[in-house]
């Protein structure tokens, strides 16, 4: 890719290892700049940061036996440039439904009919870069991707029409207006759902260091999130998560379909040992796959793992064309193209007709160094994204899933969501949120002084905030990710969770008024039932 020009001179990027290119070998210009292949086939497939299908190019790869190891599949050169009959699949054929005929006047962005792909319906849209014009044909009928299903007469001439479109990837896909959120991504994380929601179409930030449960956090969302489609992006990370990600999503059980979680599924596997500008590019191919589904109407999660890892290439590339380095070498535009990333998130009104409204719902992990959250792509994100889901290594340690900091993370969605939780769940979900968060703020701070003087120099009033707390704690915020239950719950139990361990300070302080003891209180059997609760 052409990333520079200067006259005499051009600088280009190259996606793939360079060694033993020398002078004289054959360029060929595209004349398009990097594109994605949009169309049937995208659901299940799992793709490099170039949109290479991983699985029909382990047939074609190379082997290496390597010494004391086992045998390793290394992608050819130069493949999987041949356009969509590779990106897309070769031979699948697609039966196609036309929901237009012959004679009819079809825009940018109009569904002419739909295809069955694993649990949805895909929608075939008219380009939204296409002019106006009238269909001479649109018959259904078993077709592939390549193959065309119709004809389109613009003012520029005739044009085919086929399943499959391309799109640039540095291009946002455009939409007719963009709307307000109103909705919450439910996710089955009590500590995100109940106090730091993200909404439909808008953006959050996952930062934390090395072993704080990123990777399962996002894996979790992508399993039990109320999204249609999932896009998962591994920008860079270690190969080996992503082997275990990839040797451990076909198995996943999809909690909507009872089918399995990869039919609903685009997996992008970019490792921290691929070229380094194709780790740059992978972000890019995943928000624009993304923007497609968002087009069909889906509300769409697109989950980038790590951001850092994609910084991180941003950083190289800028040092080898010799760019002025801003803060820790990160280039001075840093900032900017994080803000093109998120920017991509929303929700809209889509083009075309029948009227659609789809979403994207962008999360993106950050991998700060030793878990430093000043360093600048963790600020940069903090300044583009509506919720703040900070990892602390101590929870991490401790065993606490999900590891979500309650002191650092905030979500600026609340206000917004707050109209569909109070109709929905519960008119005092508002109130009921503050008075968790101000429980686990004020058992902090008297943490502190329990260090100095002891417990019992605390007056009762003040050790009851410390059992409702840690009760909080250990019946509300703290979920198994590998139990069957409580891995996720539905939004109407979570509330009435949430209501039952607040519920406790009214009774502890009435048993307290009635000359109990704080410790006879706590003996209560229903206090053990609501600890058994969450699962």
């Amino acid at each position: 890719e052409v990333i520079r020009l200067e006259p005499g001179e051009a600088t280009i990027q190259v996606y793939e290892e360079t060694a033993g290119l020398r002078v004289g070998d054959p360029v060929a210009a595209s004349g398009s700049p990097p594109h994605a292949w949009l169309g049937p086939g995208l659901l299940g497939a799992t793709f490099d940061g170039l949109q290479r299908p991983l699985d029909r190019l382990a047939a074609g790869g190379t082997w290496l036996l390597l010494p004391g190891r086992a045998a390793a599949a290394f992608e050819p050169e130069g493949a999987g440039m041949a356009g969509p009959r590779l990106a897309l699949g070769p031979d699948r054929r697609w039966s196609f439904e036309p929901e237009r005929s012959a004679g009819d006047e079809v825009g940018p962005g109009d569904r002419l009919g739909t295809v069955a792909e694993g649990p949805i319906r895909h929608g075939i849209l008219v380009p939204p870069d296409l002019a106006r014009g009238r269909l001479l044909e649109l018959p259904p009928g078993d077709h592939g991707i390549a193959e065309p299903i119709g004809h389109l007469e613009t003012a520029a001439g005739i044009v085919p029409l086929h399943l499959a479109q391309r799109w640039p990837v540095r291009v946002p896909r455009p939409v007719l207006r963009r709307l307000p959120v109103e909705r919450p991504l439910l996710t089955g994380q009590r500590v995100i759902d109940m106090l730091f929601p993200v909404a439909k179409g808008g953006a959050t930030v996952i930062p934390g260091g090395f072993g704080t449960g990123k990777t399962v956090l996002e894996q979790a969302l992508a399993r039990w999130s109320d999204a249609d489609i999932v896009v998962y992006v591994g920008c860079g990370e270690r190969g080996n998560e992503m082997a275990e990600l990839l040797a451990s999503f076909p198995d996943l059980v999809d909690p909507r379909t009872g089918g399995p979680l990869l039919a609903r599924t685009v997996l992008i596997a970019n490792t921290s040992n691929m070229p380094v500008a194709a780790r740059e590019a992978s972000v890019l191919f995943g928000a624009t796959i993304a923007e497609y589904f968002r087009d069909q109407g889906y509300q769409v999660a697109l989950l980038a793992d790590s951001t850092s890892r994609w910084a991180e290439a941003l950083r190289e590339i800028s040092g080898r064309l010799e760019e002025l380095p801003g803060e820790e070498g990160f280039p001075a535009y840093l900032g900017s193209r994080l803000a093109g990333f998120y920017e991509r998130a929303g929700r809209a009104v889509v083009l075309g007709a029948p009227e659609r409204i789809g979403s994207i719902t962008t999360v993106g992990a950050v991998s700060p160094p030793g878990g430093d959250f000043s360093e600048p792509v963790t600020q940069a994100s903090l300044r583009l994204a509506g919720a703040f889901w900070a990892l602390d290594a101590e929870l991490a340690h401790a065993r606490h899933f999900p590891a979500i900091s309650w002191t650092q993370s905030y979500s600026l969605y609340v206000d917004q969501l707050a109209p569909w939780y109070e109709e929905t769940l519960d008119p005092g979900w508002r109130e009921r949120r503050a008075e968790a968060i101000d429980l686990l703020v004020r058992e902090r701070q008297l943490l502190d002084v329990v260090a100095l003087v002891g417990a019992d120099a605390l007056p009762d009033e003040d050790r009851v905030v410390l059992e409702v707390a840690r009760l909080l704690r250990e019946a509300f915020l703290q979920q198994h990710a590998f139990d069957p239950v409580d891995a996720a719950r539905p939004p109407e139990v979570q509330i009435a969770l949430l209501r039952a361990v607040l519920a406790v300070r009214t009774g502890l302080s009435a048993a307290l008024g009635r000359g109990a003891t704080l410790g006879q209180a706590m003996e209560a059997p229903v206090l053990d039932e609501l600890r058994r609760a969450r699962s």
